[in-house]
């Protein structure tokens, strides 16, 4: 069997198992030559009802820190903007952050920030999708993120159908493309980049890597390592899912290696490798 193939339930171990210390073993063995990648809500800090009040989960930063000085790159891969993981993260030297499913980079913690030439001409048609959702939607949460509007149905479930209905309607006005998450749909420029291109691009040169996600947003990525192990003899890829026992990102489980049942398992794996 296919030591990168999507595995069966019974297959998949908590952290701590055996099956689990062998994949620590192997990358902490040539843990210069590996990549790490991580999710950021509901991965590194757990899912709040206001967005804004998120924060990495305790040991997730120290932990991050410890990745950065001594693997072969340590990299968030968010729907969130490089500003916000900044602002949560920009204190770690050396980590990676990618914003908005790869439309946005900063190499150095939030102090430059790249944004994708062909994202930017999408600016003013996003803030129009975002003053229509708030006047469609006034009790509901519209996050502005400038390159992007997610709209919220956390705090009340029942509006589902008519955002997830609003949204597909609106992304077809806008030429707008959709993107599903845990009870909330966003809307984003029409663009090929997604977390799998963000992994494709930054991990092709490395021994392995292993990514840490809980969403249909980090399924790409997921493909992008079977990818890489399918092209690159001896590549070594592992993904990991967080906590997802929740509405849709329990698709998430069904192609992990490792299933961590929360953000606060994430450190103490990390710390294992060391």
């Amino acid at each position: 069997m296919d030591e990168n193939a999507p595995r069966d339930a019974a297959e998949k171990n908590e952290a701590g198992s055996a099956a689990v210390a062998a994949l620590v073993a192997r990358t902490g063995a040539r843990l210069g030559e590996y990549g790490f990648f991580f999710d950021f809500d509901g991965t590194l800090a757990p899912i709040q009802q206001d967005p804004e009040s998120v924060w990495p989960v305790p040991g997730a930063t120290a932990a991050l820190a410890s990745l950065a000085r001594n693997a072969g790159l340590a990299a968030v891969v968010s729907a969130r903007p490089v500003a916000f993981l900044a602002g949560r993260l920009g204190g770690v030297p050396g980590l990676h952050l990618h914003g908005l499913y790869g439309l946005e980079y900063s190499p150095d913690g939030g102090a430059t920030v790249i944004t994708a030439p062909e994202a930017e001409p999408y600016a003013p048609v996003i803030a129009r999708v975002v003053a229509q959702a708030r006047d469609a939607f006034p009790g509901a949460l519209i996050e502005d993120k400038r390159l992007s509007c997610a709209l919220h149905f956390r705090t009340d479930p029942s509006l589902e159908p008519a955002i997830e209905s609003w949204a597909a309607l609106h992304a077809e006005a806008h030429g707008l493309r959709l993107q599903h998450g845990r009870m909330v749909v966003e809307l984003k420029p029409p663009l090929d980049t997604d977390k799998g291109a963000v992994v494709l691009r930054a991990a092709g040169d490395l021994a392995g890597a292993w990514y840490f996600g809980d969403d249909l947003g980090d399924l790409p990525a997921f493909a992008a390592l079977d990818k890489l192990a399918a092209e690159q003899p001896g590549f070594h890829a592992v993904r990991v899912a967080v906590g997802t026992a929740e509405g849709r990102g329990a698709a998430l489980g069904e192609h992990a290696d490792v299933l961590l049942d929360a953000p606060e398992s994430v450190p103490t794996l990390l710390d294992s490798l060391a």
